[in-house]
């Protein structure tokens, strides 16, 4: 089984690494040549063939309005249809049954890219289960209700997690900024939870599934049949410390739902992009990404449909940074050495039919979670080791959070019962979930108190105290999670700075005090 949000379906013994995140570098974009180009710098009249799937493409050429004018001229001729136009990065998203449409647009004065950004015609139609997190009974909830203290919402006594970066101790001294807002870049936010409902930014908040912005109320929410991911991430970053249920990391912030998945789960290209430059444009001052962006695990910048993805997510993550917001996400669950000489992929394209292919991560890329300026964050256990399941790399990950982990691995000190973490799902229930995808709202709530307590700093700024204050934590030696007497996973680095913890552990309450 496959999942592309990066959290990870529990089962009765341990937590399969089934989910990763994505990872994308710098790269080279390359001008078409000049042959087959006409003197407005559209395509050669050619009878534009229809006689293929429909597919959606991202188009990446020059900023700007009138160059991409000239470009969507081009588009008509090669047999495809604007969906959405972002000028300000050059990125056009369109529909195309032309099979040639890509290799046509490529040739176009201006175009540095083009490419499908799915395998799969529209809309999609593969369906995969990201499982479902485990819940309590509502007799469990008051009997953990019953041990809660002074201060704690009802159910806070399940949250290891909280602790384990010192939130409750932050919570002494600031819950955070009504100034501040968070994007969950997500399945959708379901706003109506009490736990999320105080803290809920409407304006901020839109379905990009399209790739293009859909401002109808409650149009962020996921239906009954869509996953629970994003509002599970969504109360992790902000549930409200109200006397209800659970209490996120920055419970004073606000949060939005930006809904990038589609109904059968897929995060494709053309939404990911809607959504950092909806972010950018709307006030939020930090983004969570819990997920990689498909079909491909890692696009590889030698294959010319791939290379574009890459460029187009690119573009939007740089221009949402250049508007002062800190990108944050998830560092993927596979175990992978990110920083390895090569990597097996088993599960791209994975809208259609997968298979194993030997990668390269310095060229093949996990985005939006490897590209330049994202904070990579790995994932961590009740014992403070990196998760069983959880993607790693010297040079890659920057810094970690509790994600959760097999109780068989890493059981939490009582009142906390489960290793996996408890928080908000649709309906106003609650229930467990593990991944990186997990970790990264932990770092992106830090990153909402860093941003309360420095209201004027820049997305560089906040990041750099992100890492300066994290936790160093040393390479465990050995790693042995499983206790089979074999190392599961090698960790390169020193205290300060290693493959498995990147910067170390996030600190909440050095965010509020520092």
């Amino acid at each position: 089984m496959t999942s592309r949000s990066l959290s990870l379906p529990v089962r009765a013994a341990a937590i399969p690494a089934a989910l990763a995140l994505t990872s994308a570098l710098a790269f080279l974009p390359t001008s078409a040549t000049a042959a087959g180009h006409s003197a407005d710098g559209g395509a050669q009249a050619t009878a534009a063939a229809a006689d293929g799937p429909s597919l959606s493409y991202v188009v990446n050429t020059r900023p700007g309005a009138k160059q991409t004018a000239r470009v969507k001229e081009a588009i008509a001729k090669a047999g495809g249809s604007v969906v959405v136009s972002y000028d300000r990065i050059g990125v056009i998203v369109v529909h195309s049954a032309n099979p040639d449409f890509a290799k046509t647009i490529r040739t176009v004065r201006g175009v540095s890219s083009a490419g499908a950004t799915r395998t799969a015609p529209l809309p999609a139609q593969s369906t995969t289960d990201t499982g479902a997190p485990r819940m309590l009974t509502e007799k469990q909830q008051k009997a953990v209700a019953a041990r809660a203290t002074a201060g704690q919402d009802p159910l806070e006594p399940l949250q290891w997690d909280l602790p384990a970066i010192k939130a409750d101790k932050a919570h002494e001294k600031s819950l955070g900024s009504r100034d501040v807002t968070v994007g969950v870049i997500d399945t959708g936010v379901d706003d109506t939870h009490p736990d999320l409902a105080p803290n809920f930014d409407r304006k901020a908040s839109v379905n990009c599934v399209s790739g293009k912005p859909n401002t109808a109320d409650g149009a962020w929410r996921p239906s009954a049949s869509e996953s629970p991911h994003g509002t599970h991430v969504a109360g992790e970053i902000a549930a409200a410390k109200n006397g209800i249920g659970v209490t996120g990391v920055a419970p004073g912030v606000k949060v939005s739902g930006i809904k990038v998945s589609n109904p059968d789960g897929f995060f494709y290209t053309e939404a990911v992009v809607c959504g950092f430059v909806w972010a950018a444009d709307h006030g939020v001052d930090v983004t969570n990404n819990s997920y990689y962006t498909d079909p491909w695990y890692f696009n590889c910048t030698t294959d010319p449909d791939q290379k574009a993805l890459v460029e187009a997510v690119t573009r939007a993550s740089r221009y949402a940074e250049g508007k002062g917001v800190v990108n944050v996400a998830a560092a993927g669950n596979e175990n992978y050495d990110l920083a390895a000489d090569s990597i097996t992929d088993p599960s791209s394209p994975n809208d259609t039919t997968p298979g194993d292919r030997e990668i390269d991560p310095r060229t093949c890329l996990d985005i939006p979670t490897q590209l330049p300026g994202v904070v990579t964050v790995a994932s961590t256990g009740a014992k403070g080791l990196k998760s069983s399941f959880s993607n790693y790399g010297l040079g890659v990950i920057d810094i970690a959070a509790p994600g959760g982990d097999s109780t068989a691995y890493q059981k939490p000190a009582p009142p906390a019962e489960s290793g996996l973490i408890y928080n908000t799902l649709p309906g106003g229930k609650y229930g467990y979930m593990a991944g990186t995808s997990m970790a990264s709202p932990h770092v992106a709530g830090v990153a909402a108190l860093i941003k309360s307590t420095h209201p004027h700093a820049s997305a560089w700024q906040v990041k750099a105290l992100l890492k300066a204050q994290a936790d160093d934590t040393a390479c465990p030696d050995p790693y042995d999670i499983n206790g089979d007497g074999k190392a599961d996973a090698v960790c390169e680095g020193n205290a300060a700075y290693n493959g498995f913890y990147g910067a170390g552990i996030a600190d909440a309450l050095d965010a509020v005090t520092q």
